[in-house]
């Protein structure tokens, strides 16, 4: 009988077949040696793979595959490897080397307690305090986000996510919520591939996004606040009920 990890694996891979692009090939995550340093290019390299579900939770990563996937050196490679390990991204099993690092039933359930008051906190305050800059940035990143699952380009999707999410923490004008935010999202990005494997899910979260977005452009700080937990809960809902599944 399969082991939960390699269920939950399966699953991941069945919802990558499912979809009108093929999953990212290794090709993708090839770097192109120029601007940042190559350490962490690397790094958000291997980073991209693991976040749009190119490595399974569970999955041993080897050092030679991910050589030949990116074009660097088994030294780089290590570097890059024990960085993502300080993220919480990769766990280092005794004889059996890293494996993309799982997020259990209960784990789950407390990330999305917490991120629940963030993000609702953080759409209020974004909605009070930022600018009209800022509005318009926002507007901007959520068109990008809506392209890029058109075109159903996963890395591309998961980068617009990633600055839609600094943008609202930026508007929000709360450092201690934004410090506190990012200790919870290489967690918070595992999840989202979790919750992307309940059909129609995609869909569903940038309707969600977008009525976020319509109530912060009015201005609406209390209805910001409520579409943004209403976001999070409805990920929660998918995410949970993939791991209880799965026997996470």
């Amino acid at each position: 009988m399969a082991s939960s990890a390699a269920r939950f694996s399966n699953q991941i891979r069945y919802f990558m077949l499912q979809t009108a692009k093929p999953a990212p090939t290794d090709s993708e995550f090839r770097i192109v040696r120029i601007a940042a340093p190559l350490r962490q290019s690397v790094v958000e390299s291997i980073r991209n793979a693991i976040t749009t579900g190119h490595f399974a939770p569970g999955e041993r990563l080897t050092e030679k595959e991910l050589c030949e996937m990116i074009g660097v050196s088994r030294t780089i490679v290590r570097e890059a490897l024990r960085q993502l390990e300080s993220e919480g991204l990769i766990d280092v099993v005794p004889h059996r080397g890293p494996v993309v690092a799982k997020v259990s039933l209960a784990q789950a359930e407390q990330i999305y307690q917490v991120r629940k008051e963030l993000e609702g906190l953080a759409a209020e305050l974004f909605a009070q305090r930022a600018s009209e800059d800022q509005v318009k940035e926002l507007k901007a990143l959520l068109k990008e986000l809506k392209a890029s699952n058109a075109a159903d380009d996963r890395v591309t999707r998961l980068s617009i996510k990633n600055r839609f999410y600094a943008c609202l923490l930026r508007g929000a004008g709360n450092d201690a919520l934004r410090q506190v935010f990012d200790l919870l999202n290489t967690r918070v990005t595992l999840l989202r591939v979790t919750s992307l494997l309940q059909k129609g899910r995609l869909q569903k979260s940038l309707s969600e996004l977008t009525a976020l977005v319509d109530a912060i452009a009015t201005g609406d700080a209390k209805a910001a606040r409520s579409a943004a937990e209403a976001h999070v809960t409805n990920a929660a809902d998918a995410a949970l009920k993939v791991l209880r599944e799965s026997g996470e």
